[in-house]
């Protein structure tokens, strides 16, 4: 018979933190989860000022979402595919909006886009306003959730074999139909786990948005109207909803995370 081992202590301290953790994450949300009766939930969703501050988080997120989808997928194939002067520089400067305080977020937007800036009297003069508006809103989501989308793509690319790529150019086929058909359909698990990373990330914002556009109102922020107002109250039921949203979105994301061989 083989020697049975004592438990490591390291073991112990691996579970020991476990519990903490997940103690001082979930002890917080149960709590506020359990707090509003289903009455008050049920008065909450039903209230229209609540769908359309949650829709319009939904939908911000989403344009967010699809603007970085659209722009930050060749940006990603760049940074994972090309090595050049300045690329630890660049990939820093794409990580500064996870960084940086977020209230200083919306103060830069706002001194970009005001009136006493060129670029925010061009804006002005061809009708793209951002106080105040959604087009606001979506800038300030873009610009928070673009490093998540950015940084995901490009794991996603390389873990592609470039020789797959190599393969395709030498039958004569360009960059551009190399890209649609051989690296795109590889990577478009990742795309789409970016873009949920995106949204999940833009959908939470509030210190940025508050101070471009305080109306209309995104969930994030009638919460925080609500608190202010009325108390726990009032502004826990529409919490509890905006966590489920967030619940939603994460859930997603560990079902198009998961390895192939895992789905079988």
């Amino acid at each position: 018979m083989g020697i049975k081992r004592p438990i490591d202590p390291f073991l112990w301290v691996a579970v020991f933190s476990t519990c903490i953790i997940m103690a001082f994450i979930l002890f917080p949300l149960i709590e506020m989860v359990a707090q509003p009766s289903l009455g008050d939930l049920k008065e909450t969703i039903q209230d229209p000022d609540v769908i359309r501050s949650i829709w319009l988080s939904i939908y911000t997120s989403g344009l967010a979402a699809l603007i970085s989808f659209v722009i930050g997928t060749p940006f990603a194939y760049l940074l994972a595919r090309k090595d050049f002067f300045g690329k630890k520089l660049v990939e820093s400067i794409i990580d500064l909006p996870i960084m940086i305080p977020h209230p200083v977020v919306g103060i830069a937007i706002l001194g970009l886009a005001g009136k006493n800036h060129w670029l925010g009297q061009f804006m002005q003069n061809v009708g793209i306003y951002v106080m105040g508006t959604v087009t606001g809103i979506v800038m300030v989501l873009t610009f928070v959730g673009l490093p998540f989308y950015v940084n995901t793509v490009k794991a996603g690319f390389e873990a592609i074999p470039v020789r797959l790529e190599n393969v395709s150019r030498s039958l004569g086929a360009s960059l551009t139909g190399t890209f649609f058909r051989v690296t795109f359909p590889l990577a478009w698990r990742s795309m789409l786990v970016g873009i949920i990373m995106c949204s999940a990330r833009a959908i939470s914002e509030f210190g940025a948005v508050v101070i471009v556009a305080y109306h209309p109102m995104i969930a994030p922020v009638m919460i925080y109207e609500r608190f202010t107002a009325y108390g726990l109250k009032y502004s826990q039921p529409v919490a509890v909803w905006l966590i489920v949203v967030c619940l939603i979105l994460f859930l997603l994301l560990r079902i198009f995370s998961l390895p192939k061989e895992k789905e079988a």
